[in-house]
């Protein structure tokens, strides 16, 4: 290969860990870099993306967002702290695999249970490590996300050609609905932890177990539904709010989500959209979404909220926008009134929150719940929480009258 930032060999500098077998990431654009297999052995795909959070990494691996996508830890040691059940943001690891430049030799910390590289065998996370992250977040910067592949084990041996047929043979991101696969099958609860006010129906695209405990704190029964539920069901349940979760995939391939969204607004019921959910609302007011060329992950994005001129820094992990102007108010082309951007990322302009001016709807782009922290966002939550007991009031006086 002809490219600086391909690597031939292993980076026999940097010191090995806990193997010395092969692994290969292989790009789309043909690039490769050869590096030592890290967690379980064999092949996966996925769409490349870099997440620049220097801690958090088993909040990452255990967010169903990344679903589909082989994660690159920016940060060059990973591991360090080790894994434990409380950290755990789903019931298990999601990401197709993983990226680092150097695992951690062992994992010290009173809170840690076993190690990381325990948990991705496991898990069945295929891996690579001691490899360039540096050079290849550059060139996924320059050229975008792409699909990709690790091989280690067997797979290794595959030929050059063969490795980047089954690359290109993956699928894209783009046009992809993933929402089946992260979701609950069965509903459950979460009951309302102090006063409660009420209940909230919440559309489990991908729902992390910090963004649940956030809601029952506020004084919510949490009621997690499925993917597929319908909009009839829903509105059976009488909650008091909806929220639809973050997730992974391409919010134009969820028009049933859409759909369920826009029948929820229609009845006046306040809703709270994160990430995904934050995208469908973009949809359901009538507004176009699209792929980022990279996207925002890691725990470190500066936002503006507009209404305070704060600044946050927030976590998030996302690869799609919604296409909004972000001043002014607009008009929903679907009927739902005035509309304006709340919230803008200060690294790119991405409309990062949407805030409806006539029903009671509102979300974010990132994450509030950022069990892994920043947590400048956690007053959503209690705004959230505000917005319900004031709708709650309204129609309690309309009813009187």
């Amino acid at each position: 290969m002809s490219n600086a930032a391909t690597q031939d060999h292993p980076d026999t500098s940097r010191p090995n860990t806990r193997t010395t077998d092969p692994a290969v990431l292989v790009l789309e654009d043909g690039r490769r870099f050869v590096g030592r297999a890290y967690g379980s052995r064999g092949r996966t795909l996925g769409e490349i993306v870099f997440a620049t959070g220097m801690t958090g990494y088993q909040e990452t691996l255990t967010d169903p967002s990344y679903a589909g996508q082989i994660v690159l830890m920016t940060a060059p040691h990973i591991g360090n702290t080790g894994a434990n059940d409380e950290d755990m943001e789903s019931r298990r690891i999601w990401v197709s695999g993983f990226i680092v430049r150097e695992p951690a030799r062992i994992a010290s910390n009173f809170r840690s249970t076993r190690r990381l590289d325990d948990d991705l065998e496991d898990g069945g996370v295929v891996g690579i490590s001691g490899i360039d992250t540096r050079a290849i977040t550059r060139h996924i910067r320059s050229a975008g996300a792409m699909r990709s592949g690790i091989f280690s084990g067997d797979a290794f041996g595959l030929s050059d050609g063969e490795q980047l047929e089954l690359v290109r043979s993956g699928q894209a991101m783009r046009g992809r609905n993933l929402s089946d696969e992260v979701s609950t099958v069965e509903p459950f609860s979460v009951p309302a932890k102090g006063e409660r006010i009420g209940s909230v129906a919440v559309l489990d695209l991908g729902v992390k177990t910090s963004t649940l405990n956030h809601l029952a704190e506020r004084g919510f029964d949490v009621l997690v539904l499925p993917q597929s539920v319908t909009a009839e069901h829903v509105l059976s349940l009488g909650p008091s709010a909806v929220f639809f979760s973050n997730g992974p995939g391409d919010p134009a391939a969820s028009d049933a989500h859409v759909t369920l969204l826009q029948e929820v607004l229609r009845a006046g019921v306040p809703y709270f959209g994160i990430c995904f959910g934050n995208q469908l609302l973009g949809r359901a007011l009538g507004f176009r979404t699209y792929k980022l060329p990279f996207g925002h992950r890691g725990i470190n994005q500066p936002v503006l909220d507009k209404t305070t001129g704060r600044v946050e820094i927030t976590s998030q992990n996302h690869g799609f926008a919604v296409d909004m102007p972000i001043e002014g108010i607009s008009d929903s082309r679907t009927g739902f009134g005035r509309v304006e951007v709340s919230h803008y990322s200060l690294n790119d302009q991405v409309v990062e929150g949407i805030r409806c001016l006539d029903i009671p709807a509102f979300s974010v782009q990132y994450h509030p719940e950022s069990a892994a922290g920043p947590h400048d966002a956690e007053y959503l939550f209690d705004r959230f929480r505000d917005v319900v007991v004031a709708h709650g009031a309204a129609a309690g006086a309309g009813d009187a009258k």
